[in-house]
């Protein structure tokens, strides 16, 4: 079953959670962002007088509409059968204390004859053979385990109906099951509660808690903590996660944004609150380590998974959390998880899990590497913290020496290092426009930090042969920088066509072109050949409406345009000052932003929507650098 669109996305400090358009619990990944996930499903559904199971996700009779609490991450879901009239309103949070996922159903009787409801939960638990699942009837629910974990699925007050733990399939399409079996081996389970005759207009309430232990606990200890758990005030935790996310909100609003005074600026407005809620879930706070979205596609039918970290495009979210007030997450992100990620060689992988360890890679990104002493310096800039500096002084060190030999190795044409993936991460072949322009920065910042530090004289003032290591350092940066930037004129502008091309051995025009002006300033924005660049980019990347493809031919889902290429000519134009064709790229990305203000990876261009990886962080992070430069412009 492919689910492929988080439309909802909620969560804590270790648990992140996503939903479809119509409330159905699509992902739990716990007690990290990425890695484990529990529920290959997790259906729920009404028998409402005698009617057979109508399932809440999908059934023809259901009407949906759905809505977060405003700046929370609290989701709420309507579902409203117009067949009997009842609606059920399912609120959904994640406990700010607690890691649990606490779902709220009201139901609430709209027809004018009684209901008799009953509620049913079908759920079925990844499962392999070396950890089978099976399930366990508790009292107020079922406890689904296998050798290294437990999850529970519980009512805080109302007893179990019916539980089902054998063969459910067969049944649970009557909205009747039963069984005799309190255990058995059964990777898939069900359980039923009686919500009771509801008349019209009443409304009656039950909660239901997922709570997950990790390896930690008997199955005697497990059900004390399930029943310490039902016994705290849901109603008080509501309160204090929807307090705790506004108070969130107003202490990230690191641009201080006016309040909207128009469609048009509520819709930035609200562009820029989902982003700052989203970044928190894609965090590892103990690594620092920051996911690139909730995952999408476990089978990989169309990508090679996205809940990783890459080190490039955390680099980017980096800059937007020092701009939304987040920079102890920065400095955790440099101090911490690249610290522990960085090969003996200097470099680093193409991603890894949020905990620090290498995850599948399919070959390496120099521009990866390039990026983390970009980034370090880059947070520099915000905060000024010296010690910062200090701190990855060595590490950057390390980066630098292995881009010299990247370098040199491109210079001498021995190709033991210069057969690196490019920014999409589908062509090995050549050497690329980005990967040069990213180690160009890369030297420069290098350069800067050493002058930054210089300016303490004591740190290398009693340490000469320090100093001269620097210094020859410093020369021998110089003259690779000018190198760089020489190959980069002889190999990779095509006289023909009037534009820098992507790379070496395929002369497309690509939109991280301009990575060689923004963030990598190898080349000012008004310099002629950028200028013809910039016109073969909206000539051959511009669809019909107005969003940016990648490259010529992307492949890629049908060569959808990318918000992340929008945002990047936004900001290139407005380097430039050419404010209008700046809010001609922006408004593309305003109009085709998701249901709930999420930024996806793609968008379709028949229908406007994100039609891939919704709540990309990198789309985000773009969004939030294009708003600083815009309050700036102002």
């Amino acid at each position: 079953m492919d689910k492929y669109l988080n439309e909802g996305i909620i969560g804590n400090k270790s648990m992140l959670v996503t939903f479809s358009e119509k409330g159905e619990l699509l992902r739990l990944s716990y007690p990290n962002r990425d890695n484990r996930q529990y529920f290959r499903y997790f259906h729920t559904g009404v028998k409402i007088n005698d009617s057979c199971l109508i399932n809440l996700h999908e059934d023809i009779n259901n009407q949906y509409l759905q809505y977060y609490d405003t700046n929370t991450n609290i989701l709420n879901t309507e579902i409203t059968n117009t067949y009997f009239n009842l609606k059920i309103l399912q609120t959904d949070f994640v406990t700010i204390k607690e890691d649990i996922l606490v779902k709220k159903y009201t139901f609430i009787n709209e027809n004018n004859i009684d209901l008799d409801v009953k509620f049913l939960i079908h759920s079925e638990l990844l499962s392999d053979q070396n950890n089978f699942v099976s399930g366990m009837k508790i009292d107020t629910g079922m406890v689904q385990y296998a050798h290294d974990f437990s999850v529970a699925t519980f009512s805080k007050s109302t007893k179990l109906l019916n539980h089902q733990i054998n063969d459910s399939r067969s049944t649970i399409g009557s909205g009747v099951i039963g069984g005799k079996d309190y255990i058995g081996m059964s990777k898939d389970s069900s359980i039923s509660y009686d919500i009771g005759v509801i008349k019209p207009e009443e409304k009656k309430e039950l909660i239901i808690c997922i709570a997950i232990d990790e390896n930690k606990k008997t199955m005697q200890l497990f059900e004390d903590e399930i029943e310490r758990i039902r016994k705290i005030d849901f109603n008080k935790e509501y309160l204090d996660t929807k307090s705790y996310w506004r108070k969130y909100v107003k202490t990230h609003n690191g641009l201080n944004l006016k309040e909207p005074e128009n469609s048009y600026e509520e819709k930035i407005q609200d562009i820029y609150i989902r982003t700052i809620l989203l970044f928190p879930l894609l965090m590892n706070e103990k690594t620092g380590g920051i996911i690139a979205a909730p995952e999408v596609d476990e089978n990989l039918t169309q990508c090679g998974r996205y809940a990783y970290c890459w080190p490039r495009d955390a680099v980017f979210i980096t800059k937007a959390l020092d701009i939304l007030n987040m920079k102890s997450e920065t400095e955790n992100f440099y101090n911490i998880f690249c610290k522990i990620t960085q090969s003996k060689n200097g470099m680093w992988e193409q991603r890894f899990f949020s905990d620090g360890k290498l995850a599948p890679c399919w070959g390496y990104q120099v521009d990866e590497t390039a990026s983390v002493v970009y980034g370090v310096y880059n947070h520099y800039e915000y905060t000024k913290n010296e010690e910062f500096l200090k701190e990855n002084l060595h590490m950057c060190e390390l980066a630098i020496t292995f881009l010299k030999k990247y370098v040199y190795d491109i210079l001498e044409n021995t190709e033991k290092y210069a057969v690196s993936y490019d920014i999409w991460e589908e062509n090995d072949r050549g050497i690329h426009m980005y990967s040069l322009a990213s180690i160009f920065s890369a030297f420069d910042t290098m350069k800067k930090i050493y002058k930054a530090l210089g300016k303490n004289v004591s740190d290398f003032e009693n340490n000469r042969l320090k100093e001269e290591k620097i210094n020859k350092n410093i020369k021998e940066i110089d003259e690779l920088m000018l190198k760089v930037k020489e190959y980069i004129e002889q190999n990779l502008y095509d006289e023909n066509r009037k534009s820098y091309v992507r790379n070496t051995e395929d002369r497309r025009i690509d939109i991280s072109l301009l990575g060689a002006v923004y963030p990598f300033n190898v080349f000012s924005p008004k310099e002629k050949k950028v200028l013809n660049t910039v016109e073969n980019i909206n000539l051959t990347l511009r669809t019909y409406t107005g969003g940016y493809q990648r490259y010529e031919n992307d492949g890629y889902r049908n060569g959808s345009p990318w918000p992340i290429s929008n945002l990047w000519m936004t900001l290139y134009y407005l380097e430039i000052g050419e404010k209008k064709k700046a809010k001609e790229t922006f408004d593309f990305v305003l109009k085709t932003v998701g249901k709930h203000s999420f930024l996806g990876e793609q968008v379709d261009n028949s229908t406007l929507k994100p039609n891939w990886v919704i709540g990309l962080g990198w789309s985000h992070a773009m969004f939030i650098i294009v708003l600083e430069k815009l309050s700036n412009i102002k």
